[in-house]
């Protein structure tokens, strides 16, 4: 019979916590690449799934876990909301367990690249008449009204899947507020008239006495079908979350990065010219689907109205990126603009842990309202090629 000492037990105990504390404080840095002048990607991680604190997976007690075996194991850390409170950079993450179910803690770093830090508690959600199967991808929102607001996906079995069909799902948008990100005031899922909602993101003003959501109808749980692109509805109340119509504000388009759908990461950013927004777009590849992201601009009075898009994708997968539970994605849900306006984008890659990249406000703004527009031909592209050609001759 296999035995272990109490010293080997602590032996054990002190060599985790010390590769952990080692692993949460790694000082991140810049790639060391020239770049494309937009952003600066980092090189490390900012959450992975080992970032989980030991109590949440570990029994600490010798008793009961003699071998000091992980009793309850994480398999990652992606897809996390963000926001500036109390000086603090804090995520949102989507932590997923080994048993697949994934649920929402916070993660806070005192300067936004590195040293993110799990609260002590994973976030109690409240729940419905009708209980999650599975949360995940919380957008936060700091709206006008003064409530700190979460939506996320909330999926459930699909009551009408045939029998024996156990992977058929319904999605909706689930609705949290709070005042200090710890006590949290479950609010009625999303209504609307359009299928399943995912990726449902709130204004962070009102609109003419409204809140205003962007939100991504969709015919089923995986296929978009007739639906898709970025919606923008209107509802009344949050605690009465209505959507009566939606209207479609960025679709999808044929041979583009965001030809099978799309929809919108976090709330946009106000600037002088427009709101910024960042969304992802999917395409199908003999490899599977890849996922990107990209930006676009709102008129500043008429969030309706798309003004600016630049071609092509903002931010793709990238060497390690590429590889995870899900290959070839990049998602985004979470940013945050500074008051110095810098901006820090999170991002996840392949469904498994979570990166930052750093740019700025005027930079993204250039970006976007600067940057040649798709002409969605072959030939345009050579022909926005050349003109950019002739241009720097003339220089």
């Amino acid at each position: 019979m296999t035995t272990i000492t109490a010293a080997t037990f602590q032996g054990r105990k002190v060599a985790l916590e010390k590769e952990h504390q080692t692993l949460i404080e790694l000082k991140n840095e810049p790639q060391n690449t020239i770049g494309n002048g937009i952003y600066q990607r980092y090189k490390n991680p900012v959450m992975t799934a080992a970032h989980v604190p030991l109590n949440w997976r570990f029994d600490f007690n010798e008793n009961t876990n003699p071998f000091l075996q992980e009793r309850i194991g994480m398999n990652a850390a992606f897809n996390a909301g963000a926001i500036k409170w109390n000086g603090k950079y804090l995520l949102a993450v989507r932590v997923e367990g080994i048993d697949r179910k994934s649920f929402f803690a916070i993660a806070e770093s005192p300067n936004g690249i590195d040293n993110f830090k799990f609260w002590d508690k994973p976030c109690v959600i409240p729940q419905t008449e009708e209980p999650d199967t599975n949360v995940y991808d919380m957008r936060l929102t700091h709206h006008e009204d003064g409530w700190v607001y979460g939506i996320f996906c909330t999926e459930r079995k699909d009551p009408k899947a045939p029998k024996g069909d156990t992977s058929s799902a319904v999605a909706n948008a689930g609705i949290v507020r709070s005042k200090d990100l710890v006590n949290w005031e479950r609010l009625p899922d999303l209504i609307s008239n359009t299928g399943q909602q995912r990726n449902v993101v709130l204004h962070p003003e009102f609109v003419n006495g409204k809140y205003a959501l962007y939100t991504r109808p969709q015919d089923g749980f995986i296929d978009v079908g007739a639906g898709g692109g970025i919606g923008l509805g209107y509802v009344d109340d949050m605690a009465n979350p209505v959507v009566k119509e939606e209207k479609i504000i960025f679709g999808k388009q044929y041979h583009t990065i965001y030809e099978l759908k799309n929809g919108l990461g976090p709330a946009p950013i106000k600037t002088e010219k427009g709101w910024l927004h960042l969304a992802h777009g999917v395409r199908n590849t003999a490899a599977g689907l890849r996922y990107t992201l990209y930006m676009f601009m709102t008129d500043l009075n008429d969030i309706s109205k798309v003004t600016h898009v630049p071609a092509g994708h903002f931010m793709g997968p990238e060497g390690i990126e590429r590889v995870g539970d899900v290959s070839n994605v990049l998602f985004s849900n979470g940013w945050i603009e500074d008051t110095d306006r810098t901006v820090y984008i999170y991002y996840a890659s392949s469904d498994t842990r979570m990166h930052v990249a750093v740019s700025s406000t005027e930079k993204l703004v250039d970006y976007v309202t600067n940057t040649p527009e798709d002409t969605f031909i072959s030939a345009g592209s050579v022909e926005t090629i050349i003109s950019q050609i002739e241009k720097n001759n003339a220089i």
